[in-house]
């Protein structure tokens, strides 16, 4: 099964161009206008964060926007409410840690995505040796299970992890949280080009692309980024309209650039 958010970047990278997946933090006030600004300056997908009380892999930034968002009232069940109506025609994934998707039950969850308009999802604290049960229920609604290589995977995981991926596989650029630094770290290139080898998968670099430059950086070896915290501090700073304006930068360095 080919779904929606494969289908999508698969096209972007047979034009010969670079896939651009923004990260969202639902819930926080004016979300869904940060949503269809990045789909109408050149987003092929869109990542939609479900705000959890103990955020792993968030760094400063995110996790102040998914506090304000917990603090004003959201919840898993009141961003998918929201989720549906967004009318923008690329495909949405949601990033959620496994305790929300453990709690609803995994063919619950899962059929809740897909009722939203929710094409996949991003677990990133559910490790592929206990992924099964929800891979499962997930593939069951037509979701793709988007799983993330880690820079300390060693070489023999990796086609296991591009194997049981769906969507993209998600190379994370560095060891650590997220949150925007001054230089592209070296094993985020290092990284995608060992996924590279072992997939025909899109395979996008995320955590630690910070700029449009960066994003240029990273695309030269691999098909694509998530941009995460770049992209949440200016929906904190200038909302929707100041989302809509970098994207649009972001879209066109990645377009204008020679690979």
């Amino acid at each position: 099964m080919t779904g929606a958010l494969e289908t999508a970047l698969r096209a972007r990278i047979d034009g010969g161009g670079k896939c651009l997946v923004p990260y969202i933090t639902g819930g926080y006030p004016g979300w869904v206008d940060a949503v269809r600004a990045c789909a109408a300056n050149g987003a092929d997908a869109i990542e939609i964060g479900i705000p959890f009380s103990d955020p792993v892999m968030d760094g400063p930034i995110i996790q102040q926007s998914s506090q304000v968002a917990l603090d004003d009232g959201a919840t898993p069940v009141s961003i998918l409410q929201q989720a549906r109506t967004l009318d923008v025609d690329i495909p949405l994934a949601v990033m959620c840690y496994y305790n929300t998707v453990f709690h609803a039950g995994h063919e619950r969850f899962a059929a809740d995505l897909r009722a939203a308009g929710i094409s996949a999802a991003i677990v990133p604290d559910l490790p592929l040796e206990e992924s099964g049960d929800w891979c499962a229920a997930a593939d069951g609604a037509g979701i793709e299970t988007v799983m993330l290589a880690a820079p300390t995977a060693p070489d023999d995981r990796l086609p296991r992890v591009a194997s049981r991926a769906r969507g993209f596989v998600y190379s994370v650029g560095l060891l650590g949280v997220t949150g925007e630094r001054q230089s592209l770290a070296g094993t985020a290139t290092a990284l995608a080009a060992r996924v590279k080898k072992v997939t025909t998968m899109p395979v996008l670099v995320g955590v630690g692309v910070s700029n449009a430059e960066q994003a240029v950086e990273a695309s030269r070896v691999a098909d694509g980024v998530i941009m995460g915290a770049s992209v949440v501090r200016r929906m904190i700073e200038g909302g929707a309209d100041a989302v809509g304006a970098y994207v649009a930068e972001v879209r066109s360095a990645l377009d204008g650039a020679t690979y």
